[in-house]
């Protein structure tokens, strides 16, 4: 599939989950799916407990399944990425809102925070949301991949130089993998090279799902690399 391709698929469902229809709760309800883990890292970091965070990310899909939260999000505004941001920080204000509302009225919160991030979390919440994104698109990307692959009888291929793309192959010899697949040293070595380049313009292409332009997607490609830095 074309980077163009890819490019409307992200933007074009969160047009399909505005309204009440059918088809417009599904595409809701895949949005929420597919970025739960950064949501949930941001929430975590922030409110120091795990069960609470827990449960302030099901609130806030929930917030948004029930009250079209996305209906703000344009692709000619800005990355979707700092919009769902956004979305979760402006939730997470109104919990608190709430909460202090309580406490005047006498009342008790339902879903307390914390007021200040915990001291032993090795990132900011704004750090980890990105790194749990970064990590989010590589794994769409080897998803898609992997799908790809399969579809043209590489899964092989795929299954044994999948190391070689995550950071895995510490302790393993390429020599064993090309042996497995009945390759040459150098037919192992471009193999590497090809899934290699591969899995950079998959991870391009889904990076380009989440921009207002596809100029920025080699920008956006650093950012990902910078957050995922120890």
């Amino acid at each position: 599939m074309s980077s163009d391709a890819f490019f409307t698929t992200r933007w074009t469902r969160v047009a399909r989950s505005r309204g009440n229809s059918e088809e417009a709760k599904l595409a809701l309800s895949e949005l929420c799916e597919a970025y739960y883990d950064p949501v949930h890292g941001f929430i975590r970091v922030t409110v120091r407990d795990n069960e609470k965070a827990n449960d302030l990310t099901q609130g806030f899909f929930a917030n948004v399944l029930s009250r079209s939260a996305f209906d703000g999000a344009d692709p000619n505004r800005g990355r979707f990425r700092a919009f769902l941001l956004g979305a979760i920080k402006h939730y997470l204000w109104d919990r608190r809102r709430h909460k202090q509302t309580a406490k005047r009225g006498g009342g008790e919160a339902t879903l307390p925070l914390e007021e200040e991030q915990a001291a032993s979390a090795q990132l900011p919440p704004d750090q980890e949301f990105d790194r749990r994104w970064a990590l989010t698109i590589l794994g769409k990307a080897l998803t898609e991949l992997r799908e790809s692959m399969k579809a043209n009888d590489d899964l092989a291929k795929f299954d044994a130089l999948k190391p070689w793309l995550t950071g895995d192959s510490a302790g393993l010899l390429q020599t064993e993998a090309a042996d497995q697949l009945g390759l040459s040293e150098s037919a192992r070595k471009v193999a590497i090279h090809r899934l290699r380049r591969r899995f950079r313009e998959t991870v391009k292409a889904e990076i380009a799902q989440t921009l207002d332009n596809v100029d920025h997607i080699d920008a956006e490609l650093a950012y990902m690399q910078q957050a995922l830095r120890p």
